[in-house]
Protein backbone atom coordinates (compact mmCIF):
# COMPACT_ATOMS: atom_id res chain seq x y z
CA UNK A 1 0.00 0.00 0.00
CA UNK A 2 2.70 2.26 0.90
CA UNK A 3 4.49 1.48 -2.98
CA UNK A 4 1.11 2.31 -4.33
CA UNK A 5 0.80 5.45 -2.20
CA UNK A 6 4.03 6.63 -2.97
CA UNK A 7 4.14 6.05 -6.98
CA UNK A 8 0.76 7.90 -7.38
CA UNK A 9 2.29 10.93 -5.44
CA UNK A 10 5.45 10.61 -7.56
CA UNK A 11 3.32 10.80 -10.33
CA UNK A 12 1.29 13.48 -9.69
CA UNK A 13 4.07 15.67 -8.78
CA UNK A 14 6.08 14.78 -11.49
CA UNK A 15 2.98 16.23 -14.07
CA UNK A 16 2.40 19.16 -11.97
CA UNK A 17 6.28 20.02 -12.67
CA UNK A 18 6.60 18.67 -16.18
CA UNK A 19 3.59 19.62 -17.49
CA UNK A 20 1.88 22.74 -16.17
CA UNK A 21 1.28 26.59 -16.79
CA UNK A 22 1.33 28.92 -13.52
CA UNK A 23 -2.50 28.59 -13.48
CA UNK A 24 -2.59 24.77 -12.88
CA UNK A 25 -0.25 24.74 -10.61
CA UNK A 26 -2.31 28.01 -8.72
CA UNK A 27 -5.04 24.96 -9.05
CA UNK A 28 -3.42 22.09 -8.50
CA UNK A 29 -1.85 24.00 -5.09
CA UNK A 30 -5.21 25.19 -3.94
CA UNK A 31 -6.97 21.49 -4.75
CA UNK A 32 -4.06 20.08 -2.97
CA UNK A 33 -4.51 22.07 0.27
CA UNK A 34 -8.08 21.56 0.44
CA UNK A 35 -8.07 17.96 -0.06
CA UNK A 36 -5.47 17.38 2.40
CA UNK A 37 -6.87 19.43 4.74
CA UNK A 38 -10.35 17.39 4.11
CA UNK A 39 -8.67 13.96 3.81
CA UNK A 40 -7.13 14.78 6.90
CA UNK A 41 -10.26 15.35 9.33
CA UNK A 42 -11.85 13.02 7.55
CA UNK A 43 -10.07 10.03 8.16
CA UNK A 44 -9.82 9.18 11.76
CA UNK A 45 -8.46 6.54 12.55
CA UNK A 46 -5.02 7.63 10.52
CA UNK A 47 -5.21 11.46 9.26
CA UNK A 48 -1.74 10.71 7.37
CA UNK A 49 -3.15 8.57 5.16
CA UNK A 50 -6.54 10.50 4.46
CA UNK A 51 -4.56 13.72 4.13
CA UNK A 52 -2.37 12.26 1.38
CA UNK A 53 -5.02 10.42 -0.42
CA UNK A 54 -6.88 13.92 0.11
CA UNK A 55 -4.22 16.15 -1.19
CA UNK A 56 -3.36 14.20 -4.15
CA UNK A 57 -7.27 14.05 -5.43
CA UNK A 58 -8.12 17.41 -4.51
CA UNK A 59 -4.42 18.32 -6.61
CA UNK A 60 -6.07 16.76 -9.63
CA UNK A 61 -9.42 18.35 -9.58
CA UNK A 62 -8.01 21.36 -9.35
CA UNK A 63 -5.72 21.40 -11.93
CA UNK A 64 -8.15 19.83 -13.78
CA UNK A 65 -10.84 22.33 -13.40
CA UNK A 66 -8.48 24.75 -14.03
CA UNK A 67 -7.35 23.42 -17.42
CA UNK A 68 -11.50 23.68 -18.06
CA UNK A 69 -11.66 27.05 -17.43
CA UNK A 70 -8.55 28.43 -19.17
CA UNK A 71 -9.63 26.33 -22.59
CA UNK A 72 -13.13 28.27 -21.99
CA UNK A 73 -11.47 31.51 -21.97
CA UNK A 74 -9.03 30.82 -24.79
CA UNK A 75 -11.86 29.34 -27.06
CA UNK A 76 -14.66 32.37 -25.59
CA UNK A 77 -11.58 35.04 -26.46
CA UNK A 78 -10.56 33.31 -29.74
CA UNK A 79 -14.01 33.26 -31.11
CA UNK A 80 -15.59 36.20 -30.01
CA UNK A 81 -18.63 34.11 -28.67
CA UNK A 82 -19.50 32.79 -25.13
CA UNK A 83 -18.23 29.41 -24.21
CA UNK A 84 -20.59 27.43 -21.85
CA UNK A 85 -20.11 23.91 -20.08
CA UNK A 86 -22.72 22.28 -18.21
CA UNK A 87 -21.62 19.27 -15.78
CA UNK A 88 -23.92 16.11 -16.71
CA UNK A 89 -26.44 16.63 -13.70
CA UNK A 90 -26.99 20.44 -14.75
CA UNK A 91 -25.52 21.45 -10.80
CA UNK A 92 -22.66 23.09 -12.36
CA UNK A 93 -22.04 25.39 -15.01
CA UNK A 94 -19.21 27.60 -16.40
CA UNK A 95 -19.61 30.38 -18.23
CA UNK A 96 -16.61 32.41 -20.72
CA UNK A 97 -17.75 35.28 -22.05
CA UNK A 98 -15.65 37.95 -24.30
CA UNK A 99 -15.18 41.42 -22.76
CA UNK A 100 -13.56 43.33 -25.17
CA UNK A 101 -10.03 43.73 -26.75
CA UNK A 102 -6.99 45.66 -26.01
CA UNK A 103 -5.05 46.59 -28.94
CA UNK A 104 -2.18 47.87 -27.31
CA UNK A 105 -1.17 45.07 -25.42
CA UNK A 106 -2.75 42.60 -27.92
CA UNK A 107 -5.07 40.90 -24.84
CA UNK A 108 -8.61 39.93 -24.80
CA UNK A 109 -10.61 40.55 -21.54
CA UNK A 110 -13.10 37.32 -20.65
CA UNK A 111 -15.37 37.10 -17.89
CA UNK A 112 -15.82 34.11 -16.36
CA UNK A 113 -19.15 32.63 -13.74
CA UNK A 114 -19.06 29.70 -12.01
CA UNK A 115 -22.14 28.62 -10.71
CA UNK A 116 -23.14 25.55 -8.05
CA UNK A 117 -27.45 24.65 -7.83
CA UNK A 118 -27.96 28.21 -9.15
CA UNK A 119 -25.23 30.17 -6.46
CA UNK A 120 -22.57 31.94 -8.28
CA UNK A 121 -19.28 30.31 -6.74
CA UNK A 122 -17.03 32.40 -8.96
CA UNK A 123 -17.46 35.34 -10.86
CA UNK A 124 -13.83 37.05 -12.60
CA UNK A 125 -12.32 38.61 -15.44
CA UNK A 126 -9.24 37.23 -17.11
CA UNK A 127 -6.96 38.33 -19.85
CA UNK A 128 -5.98 36.12 -22.72
CA UNK A 129 -3.06 37.63 -24.57
CA UNK A 130 -2.43 36.51 -27.99
CA UNK A 131 1.41 36.33 -27.34
CA UNK A 132 3.51 37.98 -24.80
CA UNK A 133 1.75 41.05 -23.06
CA UNK A 134 3.56 44.01 -23.92
CA UNK A 135 3.03 47.21 -21.90
CA UNK A 136 4.70 51.29 -22.07
CA UNK A 137 7.09 51.70 -20.06
CA UNK A 138 9.20 54.33 -18.93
Amino acid sequence: MKKLISLILILVLANLVIGCTQYHAQGAGAGGAVGGVAGALLDHKNPWRGGVIGAILGGVLGTTLTDVSMRASQEAAATGKPVQYVTEDGRGVYRAEPVGYNAQTKCHKVHETVTENGVIVKNQEREICESDKTEQRY
